[in-house]
């Protein structure tokens, strides 16, 4: 099913850019910007995931630069009987975390140094296991390779603004006016094509993998009240088409209006959580270790 989400929504992603492409150059334009979203398509699916961690500046780590993560990450693989994906930490104070691969074959997972800093060992544990669910439901290949395609709309539209439009398809300065409403909400749009059940998918994957629901429901509660008040992700402020990727909302608010929210309200899988610790017997207090 998953397969089928991300070829329909790269169909409707080309067909956006085509229609751009029109806006710009007519006809000729929009079989320019087919044969360049065709490419891009291909060159994504190889590539996003790279680009995304290159955006990040996300920087790959092993059991002798962050010992305690990096461990934490290969027993929750091990758990779910899945390959240990490539590990990486984030320079930034907020505190979240994201994967993004192709498949579990081709992954990687990332967390922020303020994740790491501020969690317990079992809270982070809830967390990348999470992460580790959207990998093994396969995810990760619609998150990364739609955010690298809705990024190119909003250059491409930025472009057509700076450049003008076609003039000769009639569309004058209603086009115009389309292309600058596009480029903000391009984001938007994706953030509203990724489904909201994912992540309670990934929760419940994640409370399976680490074996207590409770750890992920408190990691959740800290950092998205982290998240609100703290400083902004200056890079996902820049590239809000990413912000469907992380555990949780990267945008504050305070460098862009946050029009769509991209995430279920935090209380409401906390909540979800906690029913199903109910349902497996678990308490909060058994360490991890």
């Amino acid at each position: 099913m998953n397969t089928i989400k991300t070829f329909m929504l790269l169909a409707a992603m080309t067909a956006l850019f085509m229609g751009l492409g029109y806006l710009i150059g007519g006809a000729g334009g929009a079989t320019i910007a087919f044969l360049v979203a065709a490419a891009m398509n291909l060159f994504a699916y190889w590539n996003a995931d790279k680009m995304v961690l290159r955006m990040y500046k996300a920087q790959r780590v092993d059991e002798s630069t962050a010992p305690n993560y990096v461990r934490i990450v290969k027993r929750l693989a091990q758990n779910a009987g899945m390959p240990v994906p490539a590990i990486y930490i984030i320079d930034n104070p907020q505190p979240n975390a994201f994967a993004t691969g192709r498949n579990p074959e081709n992954a990687a997972v990332a967390a922020t140094t303020g994740l790491i800093r501020m969690l317990t060992p079992e809270e982070l544990a809830g967390v990348m296991a999470h992460e580790l669910a959207h990998i093994k439901n396969r995810d990760t290949l619609t998150m990364t390779v739609t955010a690298t395609i809705a990024g190119a709309i909003s250059m491409l539209a930025n472009f057509a603004l700076f450049f003008g439009g076609n003039r000769e398809n009639g569309a004058g300065i209603i086009g115009t006016l389309a292309l600058a409403i596009l480029a903000p909400l391009a984001a938007a749009l994706v953030q509203m094509a990724i489904s909201r059940t994912r992540e309670y998918s990934a929760d419940a994957g994640g409370a399976e993998i680490c074996g207590n629901p409770l750890w992920l429901a408190s990691a959740l509660e800290r950092i998205d009240e982290a998240a609100r008040r703290g400083a902004p992700n200056e890079a996902a402020e820049q590239n809000p088409a990413t912000a469907h990727m992380f555990i949780i909302n990267p945008l504050n608010g305070q460098g862009r209006d946050n029009l769509f929210s991209t995430h279920p309200a935090t209380g409401n899988r906390v909540s979800a959580l906690r029913r199903i610790a109910q349902a497996m017997g678990q308490a909060a207090g058994r360490p991890w270790g």
